[in-house]
């Protein structure tokens, strides 16, 4: 049975990577505004925390309450101080094919960033209406995963991954990572700075409403490790267990990433990912629907 959702906030651009800070507050990146916004989930109300012109996206926080943001096009990871004041902080263009884009900092400081393995948005440039990922002859390079150590150092963790998207770590430490491209979630296990014994943790090729594709984007996880998984193809998101999908969100509009606050799946919606329609109109929502939580 799939769930509907109610639209809680309108006029963003694209927003990506909502994250649940310590102050019970949700911080997303909205790509084309090139903000990171603050958002009260009692009244939706926003405010912009920082302006990150190369366009943030992923998210992640250290353990003194700074915030990291994935700084895209070039290619660079940025600190927000608890000052407010950005920082440089580490420099992820020896590894990084294409512009950086999701992220997850783990509880031992490291962050963990994929690329889009070629330049997107000079293709797109060149051609608007192409497609890179899914044209006829589309045939994307494979990306990789960096990792920053503490002391900003920057390691090549993993390669060879087909459009790395989202990315949530089980309670068990095992990594998972959405492959759009490759319509799966991958799963890892951590060697110190290395993702190693790649598997497919859920195949998502015909995990779509009667069999057709789910292209994963973000995804987000819960406390007995279901992980949901945004569906921009089928306009919703589907909750994975063990590999299976369990139960199925359905959106107004196409659903780029998913988070967590409470009882409530936040899905981040627009009407394309295509930044020549998303740069210029501001048709990005977020929506939220009441899920099953486990322990509450």
């Amino acid at each position: 049975m799939s769930v509907r959702t109610t639209t809680v906030m309108e006029g963003l651009h694209f927003a990506e990577a909502p994250t649940l800070g310590s102050d019970g507050a949700l911080y997303l990146s909205d790509f084309y505004a090139r903000e990171v916004l603050r958002i009260d989930p009692s009244t939706w109300v926003s405010e912009t925390v920082a302006k990150v012109d190369q366009q943030p996206s992923g998210l992640g926080w250290l353990a003194d309450g700074s915030l990291l943001i994935v700084s895209m096009n070039d290619r660079t990871l940025r600190r927000l101080g608890t000052d407010g004041v950005l920082h440089d902080y580490a420099d992820l263009g020896s590894i990084a094919k294409g512009s950086s884009n999701d992220m997850l900092v783990d509880q031992q400081g490291r962050a963990w960033v994929g690329d889009f393995g070629f330049d997107f948005y000079k293709l797109l440039r060149d051609e608007p209406d192409a497609d890179p990922l899914f044209g006829p002859g589309a045939n994307p390079p494979r990306a990789s995963i960096a990792v920053v150590s503490a002391d900003g150092a920057v390691t090549l963790a993993a390669e060879g991954l087909q459009f790395p998207n989202g990315m949530v770590q089980l309670r068990d430490g095992t990594m998972v990572i959405a492959e759009t491209v490759g319509k799966c979630l991958t799963a890892f296990d951590i060697d110190g700075y290395h993702l190693v014994n790649r598997r497919t943790y859920a195949d998502l090729s015909g995990a779509g409403p009667n069999g057709s594709p789910l292209l994963p984007d973000g995804i987000c996880v819960d406390s007995a490790d279901g992980i949901w998984v945004s569906d921009p193809a089928n306009s919703g998101a589907v909750y994975i267990v063990d590999g299976r999908v369990e139960n199925r969100v359905t959106t107004s509009q196409p659903c780029f990433a998913v988070g967590l606050i409470g009882r409530n799946l936040v899905c981040c919606t627009a009407e394309s990912s295509n930044p020549n329609v998303a740069s210029a109109d501001r048709t990005g929502k977020l929506e939220i629907c009441e899920v099953p939580t486990p322990g509450l």
